[in-house]
């Protein structure tokens, strides 16, 4: 029997000519590993399109409360929940109630929105406060009372312990299911921090970076019309593109995880009595997302949408690795032969090498694009589907 303290993926992903994640220059991200230039994908990157995919296994379909990120709380969401409730209040009333708000969340600065910084909350946490500030409006209908009153509310000594039992009464995800997946800190109030379940490497080639300038131009259908006039290019661009084989690698604490959606504490993770449904279903959910959602960008021009096409999925409770030695040499694929099966050949060589040092502790099963086969090292070829299952089966059983 097998404890999956730990779930480890690690999937190599195929693209081409698209530039999947920029910098600030507008270049792809790159990395120097093992004396080359690889093309990168931030972990970042990768957790908002898994955040907000939108198929059957996005999150949002598991049924739990999400959180929303913003600099901008109550302008977007609290404020015309306010209206909604009290159609007659004071505009400058429920103005002077936003502020005070924003000051509580977002800092003294937050009366400048380019000084806020963006801050993940849970729905939960946004219902609650949108019935406080119409509570308070209720009460003090002007700006000057409801001013005082929100101050008193928000920003004095009691405040702290107001959120504190907001957390209690709104259950474990207060903060949303994406908070308790990846993490929330809350620099003003240590006590709302969630340490991340889910650590997201940056993804980055196999191989030496493949990129090249794409040059185009933007044609003006109507210049045609005049005869003097030349076919008509209305503006000449130019853009990066890269293609690549990426290797990406995510580690799930499942101790937390499940800590962070039950309430439960860490320790009694794997308690016989405790019900570990929910993060189950959400762990299937990661793993149809991480093969099968890409970064978005550029999607007009390069449709990047790519699935993996190996996928290596460990479950056990030695402390996690990343196999991303298989990958410090640049792959190279010989005459004829294809990148991925060589990059998956190295992947499982070096999974292959680790063993011979620290020995097989883990239990293993992957998918393959190339079907293959099974062996001492792993089972499978399994399809997306049962490895969802079986991680499934396996964390509301706390056995592997």
């Amino acid at each position: 029997m097998t404890q999956p303290r730990f779930i480890q993926f690690h999937s190599l992903v195929s693209y081409p000519a698209v530039l999947l994640n920029r910098d600030d220059a507008g270049l792809a991200k790159r990395i120097s590993y093992g004396g080359s230039v690889r093309t990168r994908i931030s972990s970042q990157c990768l957790k908002r399109h898994w955040r907000t995919a939108e198929d059957e296994w996005s999150l949002a379909n598991t049924g739990l409360d999400l959180s929303v990120r913003s600099r901008e709380i109550f302008e977007y969401e609290i404020g015309p929940r306010v209206l909604e409730a009290l159609p007659d209040a004071d505009p400058q009333a429920v103005k002077a109630a936003g502020a005070v708000l924003s000051r509580a969340v977002y800092g003294q600065k937050a009366d400048d929105v380019r000084k806020r910084q963006a801050l993940l909350l849970g729905w939960p946490e946004l219902r609650f406060l949108t019935g406080e500030v119409v509570a308070l409006l209720r009460d003090h209908p002007t700006a000057n009372a409801v001013t005082a009153a929100a101050e008193a509310r928000f920003l004095g000594k009691d405040a702290r312990a107001n959120f504190a039992a907001l957390r209690e009464t709104a259950g474990n995800l207060a903060a949303g299911l994406e908070a308790a997946l990846f993490g929330r800190m809350v620099t003003s109030d240590f006590s709302a921090n969630t340490d991340a379940a889910i650590h997201v490497a940056h993804a980055f080639t196999v191989h030496e970076q493949e990129s090249e300038t794409d040059y185009f131009t933007v044609v003006d259908d109507l210049k045609r019309q005049a005869a003097n006039e030349d076919a008509g290019s209305g503006g000449i661009f130019d853009t990066e593109l890269t293609s690549g084989l990426f290797y990406e690698y995510v580690v799930v604490d499942v101790p937390l995880l499940v800590s962070n959606i039950t309430g439960a504490p860490v320790a009694d993770w794997s308690r016989s009595d405790l019900d570990r449904s929910l993060p189950a279903k959400v762990v299937e959910h990661l793993i149809h997302l991480i093969a099968t959602i890409s970064p978005g960008a550029k999607k007009g021009s390069t449709a990047p949408y790519a699935h993996a096409s190996t996928l290596l999925v460990e479950a056990g409770t030695s402390q996690p690795r990343s196999l991303a030695k298989a990958f410090e040499a640049p792959v190279r694929a010989g005459r004829g032969e294809s990148l991925g099966s060589r990059a998956e050949k190295a992947l499982f060589e070096c999974l292959d090498r680790f063993d011979a040092i620290y020995c097989k502790r883990e239990v293993r099963r992957f998918a393959s694009y190339d079907g293959r086969p099974g062996s001492a090292l792993a089972d499978g070829p399994h399809t997306l589907q049962d490895l969802g299952l079986w991680l499934r089966s396996s964390i509301q059983a706390a056995e592997a």
